[in-house]
């Protein structure tokens, strides 16, 4: 693995506030085509994405969940559209994860948000009934000195834990 890529990976965080500048057709692609070449399940491929610039559609897909309030001041979102079934989070998981990594190698912040609200943002987005949007990824260019907060509270309210947690705690050898 490159070292950008590995470095990528270990400081990529996620960004909640962001400037007002637009990302570049050219950069959206990179980041689609990094989401279009994650590996899924016997390579089925069970994701749609429908990207959103819409100042007023990303205002009403921030209501569609709890802690999704970032998708109003992203320069975009990205909503992850699956189909049902066994694997498929995980499948769009990967997709997820591909398109936040590559975005921040180009100096972009990305966040995920849960779309709780699935049928309001179906509708939103016209997407048909029998599909799943759970999943929307804000991208933007990080805010400079942005607040440490979540919804308006200090994040230390709202996650788990700060930093991760140390590699001796969570690898098993051999058996559990």
């Amino acid at each position: 693995m490159s070292s950008d890529a590995y470095d990528a990976i270990l400081t990529c965080r996620a960004v909640r506030h962001f400037t007002e500048t637009p990302i570049s057709d050219d950069d959206l692609q990179r980041i689609l085509q990094a989401g279009r070449w994650a590996g899924s399940a016997k390579n089925v491929q069970p994701w749609h994405f429908v990207v959103v610039r819409n100042r007023a559609r990303l205002n009403q897909l921030a209501e569609c969940g709890r802690y999704a309030s970032h998708l109003r001041g992203a320069a975009l979102a990205v909503v992850l559209v699956t189909s049902p079934g066994r694997w498929v989070d995980f499948d769009a998981g990967r997709a997820a994860q591909n398109m936040m990594v590559a975005a921040w190698l180009l100096g972009i912040g990305s966040c995920i948000a849960s779309l709780h609200d699935e049928d309001r943002a179906r509708g939103l987005l016209g997407v048909p009934g029998d599909l799943q949007t759970h999943i929307a990824i804000s991208f933007g260019y990080p805010l400079e000195d942005a607040p440490q907060t979540i919804e308006d509270l200090p994040r230390e309210q709202v996650l788990a834990h700060i930093g991760r947690q140390p590699l001796e705690r969570l690898v098993h050898w051999e058996a559990w």
